[in-house]
C-alpha cells in the first residue's frame, strides 16, 4: 500500500511524534495551520470516517479518548478544534483517517 500515513505508523517515514500507543499515532503537521497543529491517526488503515464500522469503531472511539490528553500535553486543554475531512471535496489529501488537533491561538471565527 503507497499510504504516507501507513508508512510514519511503520516508522518508514520520520515523524514529529508527540504520542504513541498501540492503536494510534499523533505528530506534527509539516503545513501547520496554528501554533499547535497536530494529527491524530489509527494505525490501523481506514480510507476515511464514511469506512468507521462496528470492526473498526474502537480505533474511533480510542482516537476521542487521547485527544484531551494530547491536548493537555500540548498546553491546549479547552482551547482547541478537532477537524475531519470526509473525502476530496471536502479536502481529504490523505485517504488514511486522521484528525487534525488545532490550538495555541484564539479562533475568532466559527467555521459553522
Amino acid at each position: 500500500m503507497d499510504c504516507i500515513f501507513c508508512k510514519i505508523t511503520a516508522g518508514d517515514i520520520p515523524s514529529a511524534k508527540v504520542y504513541e500507543d498501540d492503536m494510534v499515532v499523533a505528530f506534527k503537521d509539516i503545513n501547520p495551520q496554528a501554533p499547535v497543529h497536530l494529527l491524530v491517526i489509527p494505525k490501523l488503515h481506514i480510507p476515511c470516517a464514511d469506512e468507521i464500522t462496528s470492526d473498526n469503531a474502537t480505533v474511533a472511539a480510542h482516537i476521542f479518548a487521547v485527544i484531551p490528553k494530547i491536548a493537555e500535553e500540548q498546553g491546549i486543554k479547552g482551547k482547541y478544534r478537532i477537524i475531519n475531512n470526509c473525502g476530496a471535496e471536502a479536502g481529504q489529501t490523505v485517504f488514511h483517517l486522521h484528525f487534525h488537533i488545532l490550538g495555541g491561538c484564539e479562533f475568532t471565527e466559527s467555521l459553522i
